[in-house]
């Protein structure tokens, strides 16, 4: 079962079918949708979300209102065990440092509940908001995957891979 965990500034609480048309509001943002894609049928994308049985997936929640959504998966090779995250907001409280505390919240909760010893996150190469964010939580750089995952636009995009290891968070 999973918890509600609390951070400095937000509240990550397990996604439910509740939240489904306020996340597909969310991700039908232009600024969002350019970065997760889904689809014509948002809903039905993050409704998959919600039920794929690798991801987990928390409602982020900022004055009890809901501002986006945060996952984690895992690899569960004992040689190769580790965790990532990724994660959406709502446009409209982009740089405010909602996402730099959902992500801290989430990490903590993978090193001390999970006992991960690593987490990654791959945000597209271009996304400087996002990279610059996960850096502020402690992740560092590790390099560039060319041509690592195909956009809504159909073209091919590099992404940053990032990594943050138990004892290297930056709790602010």
């Amino acid at each position: 079962m999973q918890e509600t965990l609390r951070g400095a500034r937000v509240t990550l609480r397990p996604a439910s079918r509740a939240d489904v048309s306020v996340l597909a509001r969310i991700r039908s943002t232009p600024e969002v949708h350019r970065r997760w894609g889904g689809g014509e049928d948002l809903e039905a994308a993050v409704a998959e979300d919600l039920r794929d049985p690798d991801t987990t997936t928390y409602a982020v929640l900022s004055a009890g209102r809901v501002i986006g959504a945060i996952q984690w998966g895992e690899e569960t090779d004992p040689d190769y065990r580790h965790a990532s995250i990724d994660l959406y907001l709502d446009p409209a409280v982009h740089g405010r440092g909602l996402g730099t505390d959902a992500v801290r919240t989430l990490a903590r909760h993978l090193f001390a509940d999970r006992g991960h010893h690593r987490i990654v996150i791959d945000p597209a190469a271009d996304n400087t908001a996002a990279i610059r964010s996960y850096g502020k939580a402690g992740f560092r750089p590790v390099g560039v995957m060319r041509r690592y995952e195909r956009g809504p636009d159909g073209t091919w995009h590099d992404g940053l891979l990032m990594d943050l290891l138990a004892g290297e968070l930056d709790e602010g």
